[in-house]
């Protein structure tokens, strides 16, 4: 029986680019709240980019951002928080800088960028945030509990290519993932979507049998296997579904929602 919930946002919980919940997905959610389940968002985003996913599902509930650096319910209350330390921050906002690489900065739920360009107007289009532009030695004076960096590229395959570079030097000392095709992320070594979970299983007595996961992103591989019933959106990335007990339907199709009845219900 499942009774802890947890569900990603973009490209599950609703199509990419979107900011609207579909009704079928919202009456799910709310089926498993009467029926008693505890329902946890997780999502590379920032608290406030996923507050108004929160609002439409109807109810208070604690959502997992920055990929696990921060769990906060969605009345404001920290349960957890896991920030970078400076002196990495700092080392990577140079190796970013000396290859003429894009990167933005998160702190205090604001999102910090060198300067505004196409690749900022295409990240606040897609999560419906507003951008602070303040410039590289900007980034570098704000240090302090940021929960993760990230860069956006042009194409996925540019993404590859910052995400092999930059593993060159920080894989060991930084946790870095892709949360879509043009997004590379960096937190602090051992942030994940199910370290997050794991937490929130203890505080509320769940035993990880119980827990229920599901994703479609590179970033949410780990929480969907090594919950209990782990699910794969059909629109999912193939190493993702190649590793997931389950696979439901697309986003577009309500998988979100058929999973929900199969799995749960």
């Amino acid at each position: 029986m499942i009774k802890l919930f947890v569900t990603d946002i973009d490209g599950t919980l609703l199509p990419v680019g979107s900011a609207v919940v579909p009704e079928k997905n919202i009456e799910a959610v709310k089926a498993m709240t009467a029926a008693g389940v505890k329902v946890v968002i997780a999502t590379g985003r920032m608290h406030g980019a996923a507050l108004p996913i929160a609002a439409q599902l109807g109810a208070s509930l604690p959502i997992i951002s920055f990929n696990g650096a921060l769990i906060k319910s969605s009345a404001g209350e920290i349960l957890h928080a896991q920030y970078m330390d400076a002196a990495l921050v700092v080392e990577l906002i140079n190796f970013f800088e000396e290859r003429g690489w894009h990167l933005q900065s998160y702190s205090g739920d604001e999102l910090y960028v060198p300067k505004r360009n196409s690749l900022v107007e295409f990240y606040e289009k897609m999560i419906r945030v507003k951008a602070v532009e303040v410039g590289w030695n900007g980034l570098r004076a704000r240090t302090k509990n940021v929960p993760k960096l990230l860069t956006v590229s042009d194409t996925p395959e540019e993404a590859l290519q910052k995400l092999d570079a930059a593993k060159k030097i920080f894989d060991g000392r930084a946790e870095i993932t892709r949360s879509a095709a043009r997004f590379t992320e960096f937190m602090s070594l051992g942030v994940s979507k199910a370290g997050a979970i794991k937490i929130l299983a203890e505080k509320f007595g769940v035993d990880n049998s119980e827990v229920m996961a599901i994703g479609d992103s590179e970033n949410d591989l780990a929480m969907i296997t090594s919950v209990g019933c782990g699910v794969a959106m059909g629109n999912a990335v193939d190493a993702v579904k190649a590793a997931a007990p389950h696979i439901t339907d697309t986003c577009e199709n309500f998988g979100f929602a058929k999973a929900v009845y199969d799995f749960v219900l």
